[in-house]
């Protein structure tokens, strides 16, 4: 959920490169929402609605609301670096680069909106 659904797709757009598939205006209690391609197998339903109306601290975590975060996935470590940029020079990710063990890589950012998330890299090739 966004209160502002122009700046999330613009968002979405410049760092990820992102793609809305559609826009549906808001009719009766359905709130205005886009459908957004993420790449890969991946979208988003995004939903605009009066910043009042969305639940918790997007500041503090387990409090973020019912989706706390999620990871947007890339296909490789030097699309994981390009992403990073994106966000550093937005202003959204300090930039570093996670490592959970020796599979995963990610960075975590922020959205317009404050919502922290992730992006990872699952290495497939571990020699």
């Amino acid at each position: 959920m966004t209160a502002d659904l122009d700046r999330y797709l613009a968002f979405y757009k410049d760092i990820f490169g992102a793609e809305v598939l559609s826009i549906m205006d808001a009719q009766g209690d359905h709130p205005k929402m886009a459908i957004v391609d993420m790449g890969g197998q991946g979208n988003l339903n995004v939903f605009e609605v009066p910043e009042a109306s969305i639940l918790g601290d997007r500041t503090r975590m387990g409090a973020r609301g019912p989706i706390d975060h999620y990871a947007l996935a890339v296909e490789s470590e030097e699309r994981l670096k390009e992403i990073r940029d994106r966000l550093v020079a937005a202003g959204a990710s300090p930039g570093e680069i996670t490592q959970f063990g020796p599979a995963l890589l990610s960075v975590f950012f922020r959205d317009p909106d404050g919502a922290e998330l992730e992006v990872a890299y699952l290495k497939t090739d571990l020699g």
